[in-house]
């Protein structure tokens, strides 16, 4: 199943990182958008291939560093059908340089849209005789406050083809706090989500013992997220909010289990970015993004150890 599949590429390289890949014109190398913008214009074409050369760039530096890496989609679906065409494009590279791949895009709707979401996202969309797989992911962020009705359309992938999904459960942004730490009877907001994860998870535990339906939880509540694993042990863990949103090794140490295990800690602007902080040009960019990860990875390991 495929948090199996994360957790032991997690183990193998003892590294619970994954990269996010948020482009974004203005924090891009130079060099890289005056190329883009002369061969296609200042136009939707021309940004994402600019997206598109930086992430491959990017991705060949990580591969071999990092474990998994997140597709921003916002990022590229700003920019319409080019920004998503470039997205399918390095969704597919990525899996094929071996990444465990995560789209990010808090989907959430309910009945036939969210069953076309799912099918767009993990499956294959038939056109007349034929069908086509549009994106190649392991895993979807998907915002399951909208109940059942929002998260069923998704499970038969989850428990047939080898995909995951990581449910909203207490995000990063200071402003969570206004819904998810709302009570509900004895319980507040995230744990009653929470206990939604674990009943829809019947059926689809793995043989490393994690849900196939994971959770979103921010490095940025050290408490919540030790509590939260104390409690829910056979749930994943997807951890934003470190780095950049001001998260440390030390505050997401909690969100691991006595072997290390049921985690991953994401970076973007902290890793993708690295070079801007160096006083470089920008053409170096990927080497400062390798020494940012592997840097990640050590001040990681400080706190926890990966068996």
């Amino acid at each position: 199943m495929s948090i199996d599949v994360l957790q032991e590429k997690i183990r193998s390289m003892k590294n619970p990182v994954m990269v996010g890949l948020d482009p974004y014109l203005p924090i891009l190398p130079r060099h890289i958008v005056r190329d883009a913008l002369e061969e296609h214009g200042q136009t939707p074409r021309g940004a994402a291939a600019a997206y598109t050369r930086f992430c491959t760039e990017l991705l060949d530096a990580l591969r071999g560093v990092v474990p998994a890496v997140k597709l921003q989609s916002a990022c590229f679906e700003a920019l319409g059908a080019d920004g998503i065409a470039a997205m399918q494009t390095l969704s597919r590279y990525a899996t094929d340089q071996g990444f465990y791949v995560l789209i990010d895009s808090m989907r959430g709707d309910v009945g036939s849209v969210a069953e076309i979401y799912a099918q767009a996202m993990f499956g294959t969309v038939p056109i007349g005789s034929t069908a086509h797989r549009l994106y190649s992911c392991n895993a979807l962020t998907v915002n399951g406050y909208l109940g059942s009705d929002g998260v069923r359309p998704f499970l038969p992938y989850c428990k047939h083809d080898e995909k995951s999904i990581f449910l909203l459960l207490k995000t990063s942004n200071k402003s969570s706090r206004e819904v998810q730490d709302l009570l509900s009877g004895d319980r507040v907001i995230y744990t009653a989500m929470a206990d939604l994860a674990m009943r829809w998870s019947e059926g689809l535990f793995g043989r490393s013992g994690y849900s196939q339906i994971g959770a979103v939880v921010g490095a940025t509540y050290p408490q919540t997220l030790r509590l939260l694993r104390e409690k829910y042990d056979r749930l994943f863990f997807l951890v934003p909010g470190y780095g950049a949103q001001g998260g440390t090794a030390r505050n997401v140490q909690g969100a691991f289990d006595r072997f290390g295990h049921g985690a991953i800690i994401t970076a973007s602007r902290s890793i993708i970015c690295a070079w801007q902080s160096s006083g470089s040009d920008g053409r170096d960019y990927c080497a400062h993004a390798v020494a940012a990860a592997e840097k990640m990875k050590q001040d990681l390991a400080e706190h926890v150890t990966v068996l």
